[in-house]
């Protein structure tokens, strides 16, 4: 197996189907890291970014109205 093969395989893994979720993943850590850093209580944090990036995600999956109106005509 080349290293080309061996780092796409790794990339698929972490990234999975969509790039966005895997960058919210990456923030939500880098973030929490940050915020225990400053002595602060990061609970909360997680699921603050996990909501946002489900909203992100579905925003970006919804058809707009135009395309919707294009396609049933």
């Amino acid at each position: 197996m080349s290293p080309r093969r061996i780092l796409a395989a790794i990339t698929d893994f972490l990234v999975g189907d969509d790039p966005r979720l895997a960058l919210a993943a990456a923030v939500a850590i880098g973030l929490t890291a940050v915020v225990c850093a400053l002595g602060l209580s990061a609970w909360w944090l997680a699921p603050v970014v996990a909501l946002a990036a489900l909203w992100w995600t579905l925003r970006g999956a919804r058809p707009s109205a135009t395309s919707a109106s294009k396609t049933s005509s």
